[in-house]
């Protein structure tokens, strides 16, 4: 387990609704102390556990068309704001495919066409090629964000759920080379 313990459902009320398939999964990789967690092999995070991964940095940049977010962990995301919609028959990708659009504040994502290499979190809550995942960014004050994610995904849950996390802003930070070896 990393040293960062994130547990994506760690103030969820009550249990996470897994499939039976979804929790033998969950079961299998407690039980063996996330012998395969793709971040332990240098895979990139995937969403949602990005956002929260191990407390490494990440930037946003904004322009018309698009929102691109940088992590610092040396993958990013691009987030298509030109009113496209998410597409059908994706080739599946660590990241999946993002499309967003303002609601007032806050910043409304969402993203499918995933592989199934990630995990959600390191604690192992799995996942599989067929999640959607909506997030809602807000900027709550000057040096806070709040993302709320909900994770629908009918292979390993039973009905989406949705977590909070509260993220702490740096407008001055600036991003490092990162090297997993």
């Amino acid at each position: 387990n990393s040293k960062f313990n994130n547990n994506l459902a760690a103030d969820f009320k009550g249990e996470v609704p897994m499939t039976a398939w979804g929790k033998a999964l969950y079961d299998e990789r407690r039980a063996n102390d996330s012998r395969d967690d793709p971040d332990g092999h240098c895979l990139p995070d995937g969403v949602p556990r990005i956002a929260a991964a191990g407390g490494l940095p990440s930037r946003i940049v904004q322009t018309p068309a698009m929102v691109v977010i940088l992590h610092e962990r040396g993958v990013f995301r691009q987030i298509y704001m030109d009113g496209r919609t998410l597409q059908k028959d994706l080739n599946s990708t660590w990241m999946g495919y993002s499309t967003g659009a303002w609601d007032g504040d806050t910043l409304v994502v969402k993203t499918t066409g995933f592989n199934d290499k990630t995990w959600l979190d390191d604690v192992g809550h799995p996942h599989s090629d067929a999640m959607i995942v909506t997030e809602r960014f807000r900027r709550t004050d000057y040096g806070h964000l709040r993302l709320d994610t909900t994770i629908e995904d009918e292979k390993a849950y039973t009905r989406p759920w949705t977590v909070t996390q509260d993220l702490r802003l740096d407008p001055n930070g600036d991003l490092y080379e990162y090297v997993c070896n």
